[in-house]
């Protein structure tokens, strides 16, 4: 039993994740800015791909089945834990079939938490199947905003039924201010920049941008494509095709605080996706100062609720892209600055870590 003094106490969290890396979102926004608030441990299915700091316990997958269970099993015996938070489909399909391998562990099935990190139409069959168990079966089930909620089937929400719970996504505010003080624009830089953060997937839909780019005739315009993806080959092909070797730059993956830096420098930030949950990239190209040129997509609406300065575009639209992107580079750096501003703020208001983790807070203190 969980006894009584727990709500007087840090939180004991178990994370459960598929890869500890540069880019996950599990680790940089619910792990790594709480390690001195609550008790964190997190177990993964793959090798740790990033040194973690001494305050996060660590119990890593060896890149297998066998291996990850032998992990999870590891971290149930290390001590008990109030949550047990699976992040992705098959971390919540593997949590599920441990649990049920071992009657010894039902008892913890009170304490489980799964978030949907994504749209319904962005999941492959596949992970929808995997998805299952968790939402049939966990003490909660936390969509990351009301948009991707909205997104999936009637038959889905009542399989989740009053278990369900929206926290929105958010970004590390304090951590983009410590990358990119210091980081402003090189004095005497005419180019106008673009930058692209987001995996080179047909859902991101990087071709669209690409297209919409080639219609700016300014060669001193410059795009920069930040993310790595099964897309790749194709984009840089496209790129050489087009004789844009010299305006256009595929970064691959590169350190976040990189990334904060990259869109800090940017006079404007565009998204041309087809599919998100509640896009942290967009929230924290935002909070750098940078204006933002959007997909007309439900999360992106979610997003941009009341801000007339955040133009949306339909997806798959080059020419619309094209067109917001130019009016961006026609505009005085004043009247850019003056929406950077307005970006800023809005995250500011709504989409801080303080406000997400309160959220997950009030859902991990209803199981305990």
């Amino acid at each position: 039993m969980i006894e009584e003094a727990t709500i007087d106490r840090p939180l004991r969290i178990l994370h459960v994740i598929i890869v500890l890396g540069e880019t996950n979102g599990q680790y940089n926004e619910h792990c790594l800015p709480l390690m001195h608030k609550r008790d964190i441990s997190i177990c993964t299915y793959f090798t740790p791909k990033l040194a973690y700091p001494a305050e996060i316990r660590v119990f890593a997958g060896d890149d297998t089945l066998r291996g990850f269970f032998r992990a999870f099993g590891t971290a149930l015996k290390a001590k008990e834990y109030d949550v047990i938070h699976a992040h992705a489909p098959q971390t919540g399909a593997l949590v599920t079939l441990a649990l049920a391998m071992g009657p010894s562990r039902w008892r913890l099935w009170r304490s489980l938490v799964y978030t949907v990190q994504d749209s319904f139409y962005d999941y492959k069959f596949r992970n929808k199947v995997l998805m299952v168990p968790a939402l049939a079966t966990f003490r909660r089930a936390v969509f990351c905003g009301h948009a991707a909620y909205d997104s999936y089937p009637a038959l889905w929400k009542r399989l989740v039924g009053s278990r369900s719970r929206v926290v929105q996504n958010a970004a590390d505010l304090d951590r983009i201010e410590r990358a990119i003080t210091g980081a402003a624009r090189t004095q005497g830089d005419s180019s106008f920049t673009v930058v692209s953060v987001g995996r080179l997937e047909k859902v991101k839909d990087p071709q669209t941008l690409l297209a919409a780019f080639r219609r700016i005739g300014d060669e001193r315009s410059r795009l920069a494509l930040v993310g790595a993806g099964s897309l790749q080959t194709a984009v840089a092909g496209e790129i050489q095709a087009s004789r844009l070797q010299d305006r256009v730059e595929l970064t691959g993956l590169i350190p976040r605080d990189d990334v904060f830096v990259r869109c800090a420098q940017a006079d404007l930030f565009v998204s041309s996706s087809r599919g998100e949950g509640l896009p942290v990239a967009v929230m924290e190209a935002m909070a750098t100062g940078c204006p933002v040129v959007l997909s007309d997509i439900p999360p992106h609406r979610e997003l941009a609720e009341g801000a007339d300065f955040i133009p949306l575009v339909c997806p798959g639209d080059s020419d619309g892209f094209a067109r917001e992107i130019d009016r961006f580079r026609t505009m005085s750096p004043e009247a850019r600055t003056a929406i950077a501003l307005k970006c800023q703020d809005l995250v500011r208001a709504r989409f801080g870590l303080a406000t997400m983790h309160a959220g997950y807070e009030n859902v991990y203190r209803e199981l305990v």
